[in-house]
């Protein structure tokens, strides 16, 4: 598999987070209605390989009509993206135990892991790796980081 650099997706019923990665950087990210971001997929440029989704994962639990909703778009994506690439999913469980090593790890928990590990998103002046990312583009990045170290690198952190 070519890959220069990988798209990850924390997928929503109406609008999700999108962050290009190569491993060393962030080349670009986005929260975006979901019909403009499957014409994104349509349009990107070929060293974007693979695209990495995140799943939904059954706890056992009732869900409501947004977790079938999320579910249809996991599927447009990757059919979309599957038409020029290779496409990868990965559960929020796999996320929560690489970037944290705890399964009760919650969003705040993956952010500060992150900024742990990157250092601090900085200011405008000064910015650092991960300025910018904010709400559901940590979990974008969260996502990336951990198909790069997990599947890519090789490597545990």
């Amino acid at each position: 598999m070519k890959m220069d650099k990988i798209i990850a997706i924390d997928p929503g019923p109406e609008q999700s987070a999108y962050v290009v990665w190569d491993g060393k950087e962030i080349f670009d990210k986005a929260i975006m209605i979901n019909n403009h971001l499957l014409r994104l997929l349509r349009d990107l440029r070929t060293d974007i390989n693979p695209l990495v989704i995140e799943q939904i994962q059954s706890l056992g639990m009732p869900v409501g009509k947004d977790v079938f909703e999320t579910v249809f778009w996991i599927g447009r994506f990757y059919q979309q993206f599957h038409l020029v690439g290779d496409v990868e999913r990965i559960i929020r469980m796999e996320v929560k135990m690489h970037i944290c090593n705890d399964s009760r790890a919650k969003d705040s928990n993956i952010r500060q892991a992150l900024i742990d590990r990157f250092g601090p998103p900085g200011t405008k002046k000064l910015p650092g790796l991960t300025y910018g990312l904010k709400k559901d583009l940590w979990q974008a990045f969260g996502l990336a980081v951990t198909y790069f170290d997990l599947y890519i690198d090789g490597q545990e952190t």
